[in-house]
């Protein structure tokens, strides 16, 4: 019995410094902001409780559901443009091909370069007087004028996820080389052999053996992706007219723009529920994972 009290005030103590971190970190700002969403918190000093009218507000608000579904929008061609070139980079990158070692160095600069300087360069290449995108179209005849890429609502809102996928997809690429080279070499040996093909070998063992690597890196990049603000607000800051208006941008309008904490702590807590979902929806996939390599 001595024994095990020991072994469990050690494993607390080994604890101890996670679960300080947690409370300060997360818990208690997490709680905090529960708590002013309730609340209609300005600049003034004094605030009274409200209950739910942030949220009936938040609501009833003819543009709330458009936000949501633009957000759902603009994260699944995100991350889905991400894990598909992700993949198709750690192929190539996993090749025993001349320049291997060049090409695994060339595809970190995205991930490297400071994320404000990367999405300014986008913001210029946008530009229709003087951008390269625009130039480049002029040149080949595909456009007769200066197009400015975010000036218009649908053009932004592409291009905004054109700048999210080249920051994210070096991240998403080195996960996957790493975890194709995991892979015991003897699998693929064995069904070369057999006579199978590369493609066949990539479909039968190195995807499913992957699938693990691949849900991780999707529940990882589907939060960053719904929680990204620095790439929206500094080429469009959400315009032009809301197209490009997501929901954290929303929420920083609503928080610091206008001044209204308590509304802007409630749209905070409604992202924080949505991100809940996706990672409850994230365990159960990994649980059914489980269970079926069980079988």
């Amino acid at each position: 019995m001595t024994g095990t009290r020991s072994a469990t005030l050690f494993a607390l103590a080994l604890l101890a410094p996670a679960l300080v971190y947690i409370l300060a970190i997360v818990a208690y700002p997490l709680v905090d902001t529960l708590i002013l969403s309730f609340t209609n918190a300005s600049l003034r000093p004094d605030y009274d409780f409200v209950g739910w009218a942030n949220y009936q507000r938040i609501f009833t608000a003819g543009n709330f559901t458009e936000i949501i579904l633009r957000t759902l929008i603009w994260t699944f061609f995100s991350v889905s443009l991400k894990m598909i070139i992700g993949m198709f980079g750690a192929v190539l990158l996993n090749a025993a091909v001349p320049g291997q070692i060049l090409f695994r160095v060339l595809t970190m600069p995205p991930w490297i370069v400071p994320m404000a300087i990367g999405i300014f360069m986008w913001g210029w290449m946008y530009n229709g007087q003087f951008g390269m995108i625009s130039g480049l179209l002029q040149n080949f005849g595909l456009i007769s004028r200066p197009f400015p890429f975010l000036a218009y609502g649908d053009s932004a809102f592409w291009a905004t996820i054109v700048t999210d996928v080249w920051i994210g997809v070096p991240m998403v690429t080195i996960y996957f080389l790493a975890a194709m080279q995991s892979i015991p070499r003897d699998l693929h040996e064995a069904a070369w052999t057999d006579g199978a093909g590369r493609f066949y070998r990539f479909r039968r063992i190195t995807l499913p053996l992957m699938v693990p690597a691949v849900i991780t890196m999707s529940l990882l990049s589907l939060i960053a992706t719904f929680n990204s603000f620095d790439i929206i607000w500094i080429l469009t800051q959400g315009g032009p007219s809301g197209s490009t208006t997501t929901m954290i941008i929303d929420t920083y309008r609503t928080a610091m723009g206008s001044r209204k904490y308590g509304e802007g702590a409630a749209r905070a807590v409604v992202i924080c529920i949505f991100v809940t979902l996706f990672c409850l929806v994230y365990f159960r996939a990994v649980r059914k994972l489980g269970q079926g390599e069980a079988k």
